[in-house]
């Protein structure tokens, strides 16, 4: 609908917003210079890096990418579509959203669906209470659920006398729920589609019912169903629980999607607050879509049964075509039988938090998928692995994990020797299975997105060896940079100052190699070498300006070598601005 926005209002909203103050009110800025500094609020760290200029009407952040204005901040910051975002500014100006009338009635007709549903939602929650609720309460008791939870997810009960939602109804709603479906006609008279269930409310993003899951408490044959698709829920792109993660943890950081409404509730009783479950069969594109509109980690978590990895790998396939630099995606199957409802309430919150740490991650997930049942050892199964592979890797797009996925493979297909070691570790790998091994590994440790500081100037000594002095003195001052220390003082040593040296040094003494080869085994994802360069001086130099004169030193002393872009970031640098891209 944003098309039916005049631009000129989108323009004149964004002169009247006060960035600042916008931004300001939802995560806590530092004033620097004409500027504010925090922590992005759209990925996890420690170092500010979220600039916002409120006199250029934007933001920037230096270690994930985020950039964007008012209304860019508003639809990332509280998952909301553009014209939700532009109402959302619109109401803290004072100004009305100029609408055209066909939009203004199509706006209305949306709302008095969602009032339908509201209605609909609260009816049924009140008749949980009631004496006729009285066996669905013992229901939700023998789950674990407490009133509070119960509360939270606004669960309810639908009766089993066939109108009672209908009866109930105020005169002006009746017609929305008919068109909503709560309420069908299909036999020439009203009847409630949900009859003696457990009611659970789906809700949007701002809280708003748009469709039910209903669990049956008698003997029907489709244990649970949900609301059919109409003009405000669309299945495929809505989150069961999002809502009310949004509640639990206003900055959400991660996401665990399960399969089942149970699944998210039990969890939250648990106080795992985060657990969401997607709609339909399968995690599809819009899904996966609406999900990282939210977070960028996010761990998938199904039964450990046969139609679970078959849910994992449909999940997987899906997700490679969104794969970007920065996402950072898991994978926990649980035990055969289990599933999250009755696994944290067998074993409680901390083992099942530790199962969540210890997800396998995407790239190690499709592998392992992919080499199952195969004998590695053989050249004829290390070409069918390539094969399965390879028909996955192509539908990535190009980005630092599909280069270094793709690396991967052809070390695990080049060769025996690569494979002895493993299958002489795992003699019991074929008894048990991939499933096997996998329940065993709970414990393992996260491999997560963000690189350690140590990590982080390593890599800014392969790709600019002339930060050696400075990463030796940083280096010097602590005991958590040991790596790059070690790393720095033998370039120092060895008098390297170029990329090109380095190489050519690594290449001719066995020595470095052997001393430096494992250096950065320990890393899923190589980021590029302009935000691992941006990373290390942000640590080397946290002020703006220090970080501008050495980028500007840098460009000085490769004067004859730069490229046009590099020659045009040198003049505006020389102007005194920190970031020229940021400003466009």
């Amino acid at each position: 609908m944003s098309g039916l926005i005049p631009q000129r209002f989108v323009e004149d909203l964004l002169d009247r917003i006060d960035l600042g103050e916008l931004i300001g009110s939802r995560i806590t800025l530092k004033k620097a210079g004409g500027n504010y500094k925090a922590c992005c609020p759209f990925h996890d760290e420690k170092t500010p890096s979220f600039n916002v200029r409120p006199d250029k009407g934007f933001y920037h952040c230096f270690g994930c990418g985020a950039h964007g204005d008012a209304i860019s901040f508003i639809r990332e910051f509280e998952g909301l579509g553009f014209t939700e975002a532009v109402e959302e500014l619109a109401k803290r100006a004072g100004m009305e959203v100029p609408y055209d009338k066909v939009a203004k009635q199509e706006m209305q007709q949306a709302r008095t669906l969602t009032d339908a549903l509201d209605f609909a939602s609260k009816f049924y929650h009140s008749a949980l209470t009631s004496q006729q609720g009285a066996y669905a309460q013992d229901y939700l008791k023998q789950r674990g659920l407490d009133d509070d939870i119960i509360a939270r997810y606004q669960i309810g009960f639908a009766p089993g006398s066939g109108t009672a939602l209908y009866d109930a109804a105020p005169r002006d709603l009746k017609k929305p729920l008919l068109e909503t479906k709560t309420v069908s006609d299909k036999y020439g008279k009203p009847r409630d589609l949900f009859r003696n269930r457990v009611m659970f409310p789906i809700r949007n993003t701002r809280g708003k019912t748009i469709a039910f899951g209903g669990r049956t408490l008698g003997d029907d044959k489709a244990k649970y169903i949900n609301s059919p698709e109409s003009d405000v829920f669309h299945k495929s792109r809505e989150i069961y629980g999002l809502h009310e993660a949004r509640q639990a943890t206003r900055q959400l950081d991660k996401l665990l999607v399960v399969e089942g409404y149970m699944d998210v509730i039990a969890l939250a009783q648990h106080g795992i607050d985060y657990a969401v479950a997607t709609l339909g069969t399968a995690t599809n594109q819009d899904s996966l879509t609406a999900l990282l509109r939210q977070v960028r980690h996010i761990v998938f978590c199904f039964d450990g049964d046969q139609a679970g990895f078959r849910a994992a790998d449909r999940a997987m396939e899906n997700a490679l075509e969104l794969i970007a630099d920065g996402l950072h995606l898991q994978f926990l199957m649980l035990p055969e039988g289990e599933d999250p409802d009755t696994l944290v309430r067998k074993e409680g919150a901390e083992a099942f938090q530790k199962r969540i740490e210890g997800a396998t991650p995407l790239s190690r997930f499709l592998f392992d998928r992919q080499s199952e049942g195969l004998d590695l050892e053989l050249p004829e199964h290390r070409g069918e692995l390539r094969a399965r592979a390879e028909q996955l890797l192509n539908k990535m797009p190009r980005c630092t994990l599909r280069d270094a996925m793709w690396q991967e493979m052809l070390r695990l297909c080049g060769g025996r020797n690569q494979w002895q070691s493993r299958q002489q570790n795992s003699k019991n790998y074929k008894a048990k299975g991939w499933r096997g091994e996998r329940q065993h590994r709970p414990t393992e440790e996260r491999v997560d997105v963000k690189l350690s500081k140590d990590s982080t100037l390593c890599l800014a000594l392969l790709e600019a060896p002339e930060l050696a002095t400075e990463i030796k003195a940083q280096a010097d001052s602590t005991r958590q940079l040991d790596q790059a220390g070690r790393f720095a003082r033998w370039l120092l040593d060895k008098n390297i100052q170029t990329r090109k040296a380095l190489i050519a040094e690594l290449a001719t003494d066995k020595q470095a190699r052997d001393r430096f080869y494992n250096l950065f085994d320990g890393l899923e994802h190589i980021p590029a070498r302009e935000s691992t360069l941006a990373a290390a001086r942000e640590l080397l130099s946290p002020n703006e300006e220090a970080a501008r004169q050495q980028r500007l030193a840098t460009l000085l002393r490769n004067l004859a070598k730069l490229t046009p872009e590099q020659r045009e970031e040198l003049r505006t640098l020389s102007a005194g601005t920190l970031n020229p891209k940021a400003e466009h």
